[in-house]
């Protein structure tokens, strides 16, 4: 079925043409190739909208790069709006960390594991290392979800305990998820799941209005008739579940329970930072990812799925070898926490699934056995525009002569789009205009431009109509783009760092991001119980000594002061290191106000306009060799 289905189907084609014979069964996962560029977006679409409108349930995608999640979440909505797709987001921390996710992360994914466990999402993609993490229960969600409705009666002693008992934090203002506020006859709540907080207006006991606010102005917008309150943790905190939580404490670790501030902390009814890690000690028993997927649900591991576990995994067991040794923080075994890659596939077993991998030699969406010549598919020639030549255009020009199908041109943004659309008709290329996918599918003329970041072009011939999709990566191929929301997160240098410590010299002074300036001692092993490890000997005043793992080399940088001998040398604990940063801090807002009464004596002066012409400009700008960056 999968087969027919990522090799034939097109938005062009009428309904009964997606029907087959041959279903997959659960327990097969066989292999197609990646398609090249955004493709791979448009096929899902297509395979997650002919399953929604068959009613043949969920479709899950698992990718191994986390970075395809918000892509392919972004282009399948582009192509296929009416599908509702969501992301179940990571924690965004590292494993074991004693730090707890941020609060909108926690609000989205309860979310969507509510919608997921209802049956309200048609895709649902996942990370593949989230998808080895334990989940709270799906009745832990259901049981603690209300709504509020216009015209109820409403206690509110009663839903004051219980939105703290929810884990919401009571403030003055609501800016956040998971909070809320109370102001006489007025009720603000910002529900976790929502993108909006809400407006309860009371008469007495009932409710008479819920409005949206906004939270910038605090006033209220528009009118709603009920409201979805989800759990404001992903564990419980009620007196049960806290006594829960410290009886099994004590029967997994061993020693005097009263020595740890997480102990304490619970009995206090206090979520000590981290406590995420510890989900295990509030159920009787947590889920998987599986538990709450439906049993007609498709599978598709998107990417080299098996090698991103591998390496989840190497992570998972460097950070529980490293942290285990804490005395005063003690450590669930990972197997308590994770999936392990061999019990992720023996779930997978009870569900039809497929693999999708980029092959060499291959980039369409045949199966990765079949001969070559059957998985040969055309890929978007060289379309760089070269604004030296004559013609800058004569790439674009050629192909779109010799392609025996449409085209379709998209732009980062509508500004984009439009200044595209004047240099294309200053070069005598008129396309028109088209604001979705849909359109530009039901439409003839064989060029059109539209507004919709995609990652990388493609050419579709797999239905009637071929057609081609030309991104701004191929028109500006040798311009660097701006930074987006998806490059922020960047993989850490190894080599970069072993570089820098080897230019550091015995007696160098070093600044610590949290401690301060010290002094570099060298190298020195330290066994913690775990195995030799190496670390960073540092000096503070008073021959003070702090120990820093050669793991944790991002937070040491040079010092970059007066001379090396004459580095002022901060004592630990002394609170200098806070008090020199302040500092820092107040020159850098005073160097501001000078630059802007500067720049505001300039554009008080009269100046001359130059002349403008839009060539002339993306000319120069398309000459800049460096990547922009957000300031």
């Amino acid at each position: 079925m999968l087969f027919a289905l990522l090799l034939v189907f097109s938005l062009t084609v009428q309904p009964n043409s997606f029907l087959t014979d041959v279903p997959l069964k659960p327990g097969q996962r066989p292999a197609f190739a990646l398609p090249h560029g955004s493709a791979d977006a448009l096929m899902l679409a297509r395979l997650a909208a002919q399953r929604r409108n068959l009613k043949q349930g969920l479709t899950t995608i698992v990718c191994a790069d986390p970075h395809d999640c918000e892509r392919l979440k972004d282009e399948i909505a582009w192509f296929a709006p009416d599908v509702k797709a969501h992301v179940l987001p990571d924690w965004e921390t590292l494993p074991y960390d004693a730090i707890s996710p941020h609060q909108d992360l926690i609000s989205e994914r309860l979310e969507t594991l509510y919608l997921v466990a209802r049956g309200e999402v048609d895709v649902l993609l996942v990370a593949a290392s989230t998808a080895l993490q334990r989940l709270t229960p799906r009745e832990f969600i259901a049981q603690r979800t209300f709504f509020v409705k216009v015209g109820d009666q409403l206690n509110q002693a009663a839903l004051r305990s219980q939105l703290t008992l929810a884990g919401y934090a009571h403030v003055q203002q609501v800016v956040s998820p998971g909070e809320w506020a109370a102001r006489g006859s007025l009720l603000d709540l910002f529900p976790m799941g929502s993108s909006v907080p809400y407006r309860i207006d009371l008469f007495g006991s009932d409710i008479e209005s819920i409005k949206t606010f906004d939270v910038d102005s605090q006033r209220s917008i528009y009118p709603v008739k009920e409201i979805r309150m989800l759990p404001g943790r992903e564990f419980p905190m009620d007196e049960a579940a806290r006594t829960s939580f410290r009886g099994r404490f004590r029967e997994v670790f061993e020693g005097d329970p009263s020595r740890y501030a997480m102990y304490k902390d619970m009995g206090n009814g206090v979520a000590a930072a981290g406590i995420e890690y510890y989900l295990p000690l509030f159920f009787d028993g947590i889920a998987t990812l599986f538990d709450y997927l439906p049993a007609a649900t498709l599978a598709v591991l998107h990417g080299r799925v098996d090698e991103a576990f591998t390496a989840f995994w190497h992570e998972i067991d460097e950070r529980y070898r490293f942290l285990r040794a804490d005395i005063v923080r003690p450590l669930l075994p990972p197997k308590e926490l994770y999936l392990s890659g061999e019990s992720f596939y023996l779930a997978l077993d009870h569900f039809a699934a497929a693999k999708l991998r980029a092959e060499p030699g291959t980039s369409t969406a045949v199966k990765i056995d079949a001969p070559r010549e059957a998985s040969a598919a055309p890929v978007l020639p060289a379309l760089g525009v070269n604004r030296r030549a004559d013609d800058p255009l004569s790439l674009l020009r050629t192909f779109a002569n010799t392609f025996a199908g449409r085209l379709l041109l998209t732009a980062d943004s509508a500004g984009r789009r439009e200044t595209m659309i004047e240099f294309l008709r200053d070069a005598g290329i008129r396309p028109v205009p088209c604001d979705s996918f849909n359109e530009f599918i039901l439409g003839h003329a064989p060029l059109m431009i539209a507004a919709q970041p995609l990652t990388r072009g493609f050419i579709d011939s797999a239905g009637h109509a071929p057609f081609a999709v030309i991104t701004e990566a191929e028109l500006y191929a040798e311009t660097a783009r701006a930074r987006t929301k998806r490059d922020k997160k960047r993989e850490t240098n190894v080599d970069g760092m072993l570089r820098d410590l080897s230019e550091l010299k015995v007696g160098d002074p070093v600044v610590h991001a949290q401690h301060g300036i010290g002094r570099y001692l060298g190298l020195i092993n330290l066994d913690l119980g775990d195995g030799v490890n190496e670390f960073l000997h540092l000096q503070y005043a008073g021959e003070t000594k702090l120990y820093v793992p050669v793991a944790q080399l991002s937070v040491i940088s040079r010092y970059s002061g007066a001379g090396d001998d004459a580095a002022p040398l901060h004592r630990l604990g002394s609170g200098q290191w806070e008090k020199a940063k302040s500092r820092a801090a107040k020159m850098v807002r005073d160097t501001a106000a000078e630059l802007l009464n500067l720049y505001a004596r300039r554009a008080a002066r009269q100046g001359h306009a130059f002349s403008f012409r839009e060539l002339d400009y993306d000319t120069f700008a398309a000459g800049f060799a460096f990547e922009e960056t957000p300031d």
